[in-house]
């Protein structure tokens, strides 16, 4: 299976457990990476044959900006299940990144990664 990747995809949300976070909302930072076959894509230099990254991206975002959630765990979920409503994603894997997360010690960033398929 082919791999299309985006990183870093940014968006201010809603979500957590704590009244301020839903209040003030928060910077996430999404990874997603998609697996399909891009040969027919690649065989024919035709986008409609692969995903349309572009797209993935702005539905991406939209999660985020979306209806808030308390975890981030759900947050990743939603974002799965947009990313492979695309004809051709076989398999989604989501990294959700809160690196504002109201943690009382230092720290660098807080993640929640899963995969999730067709199958």
């Amino acid at each position: 299976m082919d791999r299309v990747a985006l990183r870093g995809l940014k968006a201010r949300g809603h979500h957590g457990v704590f009244p301020k976070e839903r209040e003030d909302g928060q910077t996430f930072l999404v990874d997603i990476v998609l697996g399909l076959d891009t040969r027919p894509a690649a065989a024919d230099d035709d986008l409609a044959k692969t995903v349309h990254y572009g797209i993935v991206a702005e539905e991406v975002v939209a999660v985020v900006e979306g209806e808030p959630v308390n975890l981030v765990e759900t947050l990743a979920e939603r974002i799965a299940q947009v990313c492979l409503k695309h004809e051709g994603v076989q398999e989604v894997e989501v990294c959700v990144h809160k690196p504002d997360a109201p943690i009382t010690v230092p720290f660098d960033d807080v993640t929640v990664t899963i995969i999730r398929s067709r199958v």
